[in-house]
């Protein structure tokens, strides 16, 4: 008779077992998936700065820092993703934010000095790189730094940076496209040449270093192209560049040829080299 008592106390001390080990597991689980949101939230974060829609990771970090207005991490994602998305005004604004943050660091005024200069504002940007300390050292400094001196024709400290800059990255392909075009620009025809050739080795698919070394090998009235790697339509617009250079140094009759050999090269109708040619024909 007393079977059923202890079956019926066994059950019920089951149940109340059961139940604490159930609140036990509950605020584990919170604890834990606490952690993972954490977690969670920084691969977010990473996610939307690298392979997000701009715009939408624009949004994803308003809405986040109008949650957390005090948190560094989001507005230094916000900055960075209204500068991926080309609002570049409203970038200022928020790289200045991050900058004013107490926990800012020299590579914030760095990355506000870069949003100044894609707005135009270099004087601002220079007093930016300058108030940085010279213990400072990164590619992206000396490469703002560069890219200023030779705005203001510095031409010695422009030099300076660019090799510099070059010393401090594994990929110096796009500066040496920039020390070549600075060098291209003071007429250093020679020096241009050789830097255009040393950044497509370290990047052949770079066209704006291929298409600079034409105009740099077209200035000096050499109108074969290069020895580089190159596809068949980008041979088609490095012979239209290099025509344009014949013309403009007045050698008209190896323009209109290159223009010709650009037309008959390009896989499918190239209509700037068409029209290049037209109108010379028409002149």
């Amino acid at each position: 008779m007393r079977h059923p008592i202890l079956v019926s106390i066994c059950a019920a001390g089951v149940v109340a077992l059961s139940a604490c080990e159930k609140d036990i597991n509950s605020a584990e689980m919170d604890r834990k998936f606490q952690g993972v949101n954490v977690v969670d939230e920084s691969d977010l974060n990473e996610v939307m700065l690298t392979v997000g829609d701009p715009n939408e990771a624009v949004a994803y970090f308003q809405r986040t820092a109008s949650e957390n207005p005090d948190r560094i991490d989001v507005l230094r994602g916000l900055a960075i993703s209204l500068v991926r998305a080309k609002r570049v005004q409203e970038g200022k604004v928020a790289w200045a934010k991050v900058v004013a943050h107490e926990d800012s660091n020299d590579g914030d005024k760095v990355q506000l000095a870069d949003t100044l200069i894609r707005a135009g504002d270099w004087e601002q940007a220079e007093k930016v790189l300058d108030a940085i300390p010279p213990t400072f050292e990164t590619f992206k400094r000396y490469r703002l730094e560069a890219m200023i001196a030779d705005g203001n024709e510095e031409w010695k400290k422009a030099d300076s940076f660019y090799e510099v800059a070059v010393g401090l990255t594994t990929k110096p392909a796009s500066v040496l496209n920039n020390w070549g075009y600075s060098k291209l620009a003071r007429g250093d025809l020679p020096a241009a040449e050789k830097l255009f050739v040393e950044a497509i080795r370290h990047d052949e698919k770079l066209f704006t270093a291929k298409n600079n070394l034409v105009m740099a090998r077209g200035a000096q009235g050499k109108y074969e192209l290069p020895v580089i790697p190159m596809t068949q339509v980008e041979r088609a617009e490095l012979l239209h560049t290099l025509g344009l250079a014949a013309i403009k140094s007045g050698d008209v009759k190896t323009g209109k040829a290159l223009l010709r050999e650009a037309l008959e090269t390009h896989p499918q109708h190239f209509d700037a080299a068409a029209r290049a040619l037209a109108a010379l024909e028409e002149a």
